[in-house]
């Protein structure tokens, strides 16, 4: 469906007057952005004389991940800094804040798909990869002091200062 169409026929929160219907408003963006298909029975030939059919999925919409401005989108706001502002302190800021926690449960969800974006999902949250160091105390600032001593003759410049 083009974001056109989607415009007219979208739901607007801020017309709407209870917390269950801001509930099925938000419900409403999850299954649009789950796409839309329907399957088709293509044939597969199996032998020279059978024929057999198996069902292919023909996406209609293809899904679409996830946003947190997807969502503001759908739900008709004009930015994500107001529904940040309706988030915080609106009628529906309950209703609000779960989905945009559940928007960032898919991100996590996608960062877990490699080790990198573990990485940076545990970094995100505290995890370091050293342990942390003792600040102040003198016994474990141990300094390493190393001496360069020249022994022998200093090395050649090139191959016609080496004489064998």
């Amino acid at each position: 469906m083009p974001f056109g169409i989607l415009n007219i026929m979208k739901p607007d929160l801020l017309s709407c007057n209870n917390a269950v219907r801001a509930g099925q408003f938000i419900d409403a963006y999850f299954t649009y952005i789950e796409g839309e298909y329907h399957i088709e029975q293509k044939p597969v030939k199996v032998t020279k004389d059978h024929v057999e059919t198996v069902d292919q999925k023909i996406w209609d919409r293809p899904p679409e991940p996830a946003t947190i401005s997807g969502l503001a989108f759908y739900l008709g706001f004009n930015s994500r800094d107001e529904l940040e502002a309706y988030r915080t302190g609106g009628a529906f800021a309950d209703v609000l804040k779960r989905a945009v926690l559940r928007i960032e449960a898919s991100y996590e969800v996608a960062l877990h798909q490699n080790a990198t974006g573990a990485m940076f999902a545990l970094k995100s949250i505290g995890w370091n990869e050293k342990p942390p160091q003792p600040a102040g105390n003198a016994e474990n600032n141990n300094i390493l002091k190393v001496e360069i001593i020249n022994t022998g003759p200093p090395p050649a410049g090139n191959e016609k200062d080496v004489s064998l």
